[in-house]
């Protein structure tokens, strides 16, 4: 399903992501994500932060800079909502005061598009969101393999704040519920430092595999994306991406900034190294756009979505990361495709 014309979307004034068709939820129910291979669901929750908050707002920004972002990926060589029918199907709705009625919401409004037979892209939020997306696909595909970018571990208990379920929480508790398979989870980015020595040993004894940022530095971002690759194997795959994961210069719009982290390019090279997994979910969480200077992180995140977005294209293409290189090679006959477009065709490009 493709994206709306730039006229159009001005028109009507309603800010969907990416342009795309809104899902008619509250007059369908959960029949409205019939045919749909993804559906993005925003999560506007910050209330289990330590920090800073303000992530709440980060599903309709995104939203508006998610305009910006056209169909085609010319690094995959895939037209993404050409090839996959994508719905943004709105916010989850909960009572705002209460994390455990947001936790069941999220956790059942995830599941709804599961069993429409479509891949759910959550965009927080606070990172704690992604324990009842772990708990919907847990339920749909069993024991799941997670590609976690983060600054942090979070795998942190209740000591510090009593209370079990917060942001800096979610993959102690999905392991301690089996919702992540033994070994499957690869951790990347972080960099944090931590309260004490044995921090570390939780997510260590689950067989969790960490990619430490000097890591990149030495092997490189394709690197450690091609080994992740190859350790998930064909296990269904949920990718949780905590925007502090990237250096706070890249994105500066976050509640918990730790210098030191990814660059931007990074970031992308990492998730597009990934084509050929077999995603059956992400998130996007932590962005707080009161924080941010200029949309940069906003518009980081977009595309950091759209890779998400592109993965699963790739897999509905049956496209794999080497196929897709030697096409992009072909079709751009060795030269850079903004030098062997005409000005017109590029200016036609940005509309």
């Amino acid at each position: 399903m493709s994206q709306q014309r730039a006229a159009a979307y001005l028109r009507h004034g309603q800010t969907p992501f990416f342009r795309l068709p809104t899902a008619a939820f509250q007059e369908s129910g959960a029949s409205a994500y019939a045919g749909a291979d993804a559906v993005i669901l925003g999560v506007p929750w910050d209330g289990s932060v330590t920090y800073r908050p303000g992530t709440r707002f980060a599903p309709y920004e995104l939203r508006r800079v998610s305009a910006l972002v056209q169909s085609y990926h010319p690094g995959h060589r895939v037209d993404v909502f050409r090839t996959l029918t994508v719905l943004d199907g709105g916010n989850v709705p909960f009572p705002p005061f209460h994390a455990d009625s947001v936790r069941e919401q999220v956790q059942a409004s995830v599941d709804e598009v599961l069993s429409a037979g479509a891949i759910p892209f959550v965009v927080g939020g606070d990172h704690s969101i992604a324990l009842p997306v772990l708990r919907a696909l847990s339920r749909r595909h069993g024991p799941v393999a997670v590609v976690h970018v983060d600054a942090h571990l979070d795998t942190s208990t209740s000591e510090v704040w009593g209370e079990p379920f917060h942001h800096g929480t979610p993959f102690r508790n999905a392991i301690d519920e089996g919702l992540i398979g033994r070994g499957d989870l690869h951790q990347v980015g972080v960099r944090a430092t931590w309260g004490h020595p044995e921090e570390g040993a939780f997510a260590a004894h689950a067989g969790a595999t960490l990619y430490s940022m000097d890591r990149i530095d030495w092997d490189g971002a394709p690197a450690v994306a091609a080994a992740i690759k190859a350790a998930v194997g064909e296990a269904p795959v949920h990718v949780s991406f905590d925007i502090d994961g990237i250096d706070p210069a890249y994105a500066p719009g976050t509640g918990t900034p730790v210098p030191g982290g990814l660059s931007a390019r990074e970031a992308i090279q990492l998730l597009r190294g990934l084509a050929g997994i077999n995603l059956v979910g992400m998130d996007l969480v932590e962005v707080c756009p009161a924080l941010d200077h200029a949309d940069i992180t906003l518009h980081l995140g977009a595309h950091l979505l759209f890779e998400g977005l592109a993965l699963a294209a790739m897999k509905k293409g049956n496209l794999s990361v080497g196929q897709s290189v030697r096409q992009s090679a072909q079709g751009q006959g060795g030269q850079n495709a903004s030098q062997s477009a005409s000005p017109s065709a590029l200016s036609a490009r940005r509309t």
